[in-house]
């Protein structure tokens, strides 16, 4: 994509406000016609007052300028208001959308990419953007619209002296575009660095306690270092562009003013130009070399927006899943069960499959247990159901229909999922549970953690269900926060129902309290639970034993036992370990 496309495509995002802009670019170009009065007016000042000395423009003329400063001033107001509500408006509108369509691309995206930079697009790169529709947009047209007006009256004040002058301005356009190559290529690794450093720091405060149990704050601070270091780098090499393309920028127009004072001072003194029309065709000069030096710095600022909506727009034009979501059929439950058929899967960039050749059925109502060791696929699985990745290859059919034909929102709003590692928000208690059934009621909200066993500590805490949990729930125990879990699945009362390691790091009461509130979520759902503790899928329906991808064996735990085999093993070993205890 050229530069003219990345800014025209920014451009679009002005429609909705096209009227405010339309005002704004006639306050631009009121501003140019009237700063190009300024200089016009030289010419009568100097001749009908200081040469000529007519008393009647002394008071005429200071009036005039007073008059035309005073409306300029009221454009100059409206063209930098409306350009400044128009820019952050459209800013607004890019980082909403780049933020909706950050939750709705694959998780395979987010798998690949750390959160630390993405959020640096959302936040740093759109900033950039937001310098380039705004303020640069702004400059754009004004200093524009000025130059061609002084254009025209340095032409009309003498054309011979005025073409002279203007050869400077290829230089000027040559440098521009020099620097500006040079300029994006700077911006866009600085955005990287700085990607790199928001990650380090979102990674360094997620895990602060891990950092100081393990007295990491030096080395992460090093680590930081390292980060900031590239990042401060990148950006003094931009700042020297920037500082020797201004430098080019003043000799060149030092340059011209010469050529203009040796060439107009030989008119005025042998008399074919008048001091006034000299001194009005250099001040319409300078008027008109001051916008070429803001463009130039415009076009620095230009560069930089450009480099960050490469960023942007490269996100952008990634499909989400609802592009590449062709179901057309609503989910409406589970009548018959879930079948895989053959269903192989293999994530990108490794070699070894995920899942290969998994064939299972699961029975509406059932309840079935995956097992096996860290690394066996388990929630691979799992994760296939609500087609958060797709099969490799292989099927998995729902009710005899394929996945993929049903419609992704359909399906997902029929699975709840409990997880080892619970997601809640900094947010009230109340608002977590109802995460996903907005527009529950209270009296809802509350018979769910009735039913989590979540109703007693919620009334304990200093606002009950109005309480700030703090980020990831921190102000609560891990038991609390998975019973809000549960709880939260318990109101979206999903057919399908998905148990990944919902027990595995709780102690041996909040277990109990837990595995009491599992089984009120569980009645008559259709249940996938992931346990790496045996004892706590023993009274599933089937237990299906993982072992490298692939199916070792199915069968009930007294079955499994019997058989002898990969599953008797993992509870021999549990089970030594707890006797060893």
């Amino acid at each position: 994509m050229s530069s003219l496309e990345r800014y025209s495509r920014l451009i679009r995002y002005i429609r909705p406000y096209r009227v405010r802009f339309a005002a704004a670019i006639v306050c631009s170009g009121a501003v140019a016609g009237l700063t190009g009065l300024y200089a016009w007016l030289v010419k009568p000042v100097l001749d009908g007052i200081f040469i000529e000395k007519n008393e009647s423009l002394l008071l005429v003329l200071p009036l005039a300028l007073f008059a035309v400063s005073v409306v300029k001033a009221f454009f100059s107001y409206g063209q930098t208001y409306l350009m400044s509500y128009v820019g952050n408006r459209v800013v607004a509108d890019i980082r909403q959308k780049l933020f909706q369509h950050l939750m709705q691309l694959p998780v395979g995206y987010h798998d690949a990419n750390t959160s630390g930079r993405l959020v640096s697009r959302v936040v740093n790169d759109v900033s950039l953007m937001a310098s380039a529709v705004s303020n640069v947009l702004r400059d754009l047209f004004q200093h524009s619209l000025t130059f061609l007006v002084m254009i025209g009256v340095v032409f009309y004040q003498n054309w011979k002296l005025a073409s002279l002058s203007i050869v400077v301005i290829p230089l000027s356009v040559v440098t521009m575009s020099r620097m500006g190559r040079r300029l994006r290529a700077l911006a866009t690794k600085g955005q990287e660095r700085m990607g790199d450093m928001s990650s380090t720091i979102q990674e360094v405060l997620s895990g602060i306690r891990m950092v100081k149990a393990y007295k990491r704050e030096e080395a992460e601070a090093k680590r930081f270092a390292a980060s900031n270091q590239a990042f401060l780098s990148t950006t003094l090499k931009s700042n020297q562009v920037w500082s020797i393309s201004s430098s080019y920028m003043e000799v060149i127009g030092v340059v011209g003013v010469a050529v203009i004072i040796w060439y107009g001072g030989y008119l005025v003194i042998h008399e074919t130009l008048t001091p006034g029309a000299f001194f009005s065709f250099l001040t319409a000069m300078f008027m008109a070399f001051t916008p070429i030096r803001k463009l130039a710095g415009a076009n620095n600022l230009i560069q930089q927006a450009l480099a960050a909506a490469e960023r942007v727009y490269e996100v952008l034009d990634i499909a989400t899943e609802g592009d590449q979501d062709r179901g057309t059929i609503e989910c409406q439950g589970i009548r018959q069960g879930l079948e895989l058929q053959g269903v192989s899967l293999s994530y990108a960039g490794q070699t070894a499959a995920a899942l290969s050749g998994v064939d299972l059925s699961i029975r509406a109502g059932e309840v079935v247990a995956l097992v096996g060791s860290s690394g066996s696929g388990k929630s691979t699985l799992v994760s296939l159901l609500p087609r958060f990745y797709q099969p490799t290859s292989g099927r998995i059919l729902l009710d005899g229909t394929p996945l993929e034909s049903y419609s992704l929102p359909s399906l997902r709003a029929r699975i709840g999922i409990v997880s080892q590692d619970v997601v809640l928000f900094d947010d009230t208690v109340a608002n977590n549970i109802a995460f996903g059934r907005p527009g529950a009621t209270a009296q809802d909200v509350e018979r769910a953690a009735v039913q989590a066993y979540a109703h007693d500590f919620i009334t304990r805490l200093p606002e009950g269900y109005a309480t700030m949990i703090g980020e990831r729930g921190v102000k609560l125990s891990g038991g609390e926060r998975q019973r809000l879990a549960i709880a939260r699945a318990i109101l979206r009362d999903p057919p399908l129902l998905i148990l990944d390691e919902a027990t595995s790091a709780l102690d041996t009461e909040s277990e109990r309290i837990v595995q009491m509130a599992l089984a009120n979520l569980m009645k008559n759902r259709t249940t996938v639970v992931i346990a790496h503790r045996l004892s706590t899928v023993q009274n599933a329906n089937r237990i299906v034993v993982l072992d490298r991808g692939t199916i070792a064996e199915i069968g009930s735990h007294e079955e499994l036992l019997r058989r002898n085999g990969l599953y008797r093993r993992l509870h021999a070993m549990q089970f030594q370990d707890v006797t060893n205890v």
